[in-house]
């Protein structure tokens, strides 16, 4: 049996061969990549049977590969590697894909190779893979995904106070008076909330939660005060459109 190992962590890869050769002796050939393009080429060319695949990656996340095989068979299985939280964990199971855990247990390494091996043939993956991609449409509908170092934390909306630019980086500010440094920009959010009527955009550096406005203050042009105290600029072109807006929902 063929695998292919797709984590971008050098480290993370060789663990999970180990323990692979250590405890699932069926498995006898191992290929390798640190990217999800990278591993669709082997994939492609290799024709394995099992694809370990880790979601959060730098180009790419591991939930796109669907994107890599349109309108092509999906032949092999797919367990993915992830730090998700329980969230996430949710739709995995609402979607029936298999998921490891990091730190990866050996038990449940051997299960998930098992039952690999049995619905190879089934050649229900495809299914499976568009059932989790609602999934995590339905969470999104309520929820946005951080991209942080240890993983990927779901946010409600209405925990989220404001996010600023910081060159190719946004700083998410929340309720719980916490933030996090994300390594995206701030348009990447801007976009992804843009049919959202809780988010609005007084300032291109600035991206705020409307219901966590606390003042509107006249002084030096015009800001706003947020629940933090903060203050938000109003950018000149701006300011018709934002009064506009808070009457319509106030």
């Amino acid at each position: 049996m063929k695998v292919i190992l797709i984590d971008d962590e050098n480290k993370a890869r060789k663990l999970l061969q180990s323990m692979l050769e250590e405890h699932c002796p069926e498995i006898t050939t191992f290929l390798q990549a640190d990217e999800l393009e990278k591993g669709v080429e082997i994939i492609k060319q290799e024709r394995p049977d099992i694809v370990f695949l880790d979601i959060e990656m730098p180009r790419y996340s591991g939930l796109q590969i669907l994107e890599f095989f349109e309108g092509q068979m999906i032949d092999f299985q797919i367990i993915f590697t992830t730090a998700y939280n329980q969230y996430a964990i949710d739709a995995f199971k609402l979607s029936a894909v298999d998921y490891l855990l990091k730190p990866v247990d050996h038990e449940e390494l051997k299960k998930a190779v098992q039952k690999a091996i049995e619905l190879k043939n089934q050649n229900n993956i495809t299914t499976n893979l568009k059932d989790l991609k609602k999934s995590f449409k339905k969470l999104a509908a309520s929820k946005i995904a951080l991209d942080v170092p240890r993983g990927m934390l779901f946010i409600n909306h209405d925990d989220i106070l404001y996010m600023e630019a910081d060159g190719m980086y946004t700083t998410v500010y929340m309720k719980d008076k916490s933030k996090e440094l994300i390594c995206k920009p701030l348009k990447h959010f801007t976009d992804q909330l843009q049919e959202s009527a809780l988010f609005y955009k007084p300032h291109r550096s600035y991206l705020i939660n409307i219901n966590s406005i606390k003042e509107f203050n006249k002084k030096e042009g015009g800001h706003l005060l947020m629940d933090n105290n903060a203050i938000v600029p109003i950018s000149r072109d701006k300011r018709e459109e934002f009064f506009g807006m808070i009457k319509e929902l106030f």
